[in-house]
């Protein structure tokens, strides 16, 4: 028990540094009452305006970390100059679609993760979050092939696995059933 009140203090006053700093960041002016006055408004949202706690479980590995930003920026980069070549291309617009991708995560924070990470990933975005089933709808800009579409699902099972290795604990990944995953 104290060490979950351990994390929970070491978690708001990481906040409240966070907070402070984005206020000093807006004000453009590093002096000691912008930093007070951020300070205040930190503990006014810490406090007066608690966010609901949010059960985390896992742990957390640099390393993988690393290695998911790496690979992240990488998709994030590969998928920029597809949407840019598919805006000056001669031929037609990509075949757009919808898939379904079940996830394998045990955390309701690293499902959320995973699916701002998709978001981040330009000509994807997170249309539907079914969390009880730990499925997730996507609109995806290019679905005109069969290799589009591996490549798709290729993609979004290793970020999948390098959130897994990054923010839980190993073995915790549920069983999937690779045949449920069909164009929607």
């Amino acid at each position: 028990m104290s060490r979950l009140v351990n994390r929970d203090n070491a978690v708001r006053i990481g906040i409240l540094i966070w907070l402070t700093t984005v206020w000093v960041a807006l004000w453009g002016d590093l002096s000691i009452a912008n930093v007070v006055a951020g300070l205040v408004v930190a503990v006014v949202v810490v406090f007066a305006l608690p966010l609901p706690l949010i059960p985390v479980a896992g742990w957390f590995h640099p390393l993988s970390f690393l290695k998911l930003i790496v690979v992240s920026t990488y998709y994030a980069l590969e998928s920029s100059l597809q949407v840019a070549w598919f805006s000056i291309r001669p031929s037609g617009p990509p075949v757009s679609g919808v898939l379904r991708v079940h996830l394998a995560f045990q955390s309701d924070l690293v499902l959320v993760m995973c699916t701002d990470l998709l978001n981040l990933i330009p000509g994807t975005m997170v249309l539907e979050l079914d969390r009880p089933r730990c499925v997730v709808y996507v609109h995806v800009l290019d679905v005109g092939s069969d290799a589009a579409v591996e490549k798709f699902y290729r993609i979004t099972r290793r970020l999948e696995g390098l959130m897994i290795d990054t923010f839980e604990r190993p073995g915790e990944r549920r069983r999937i059933d690779p045949a449920s995953e069909v164009q929607s």
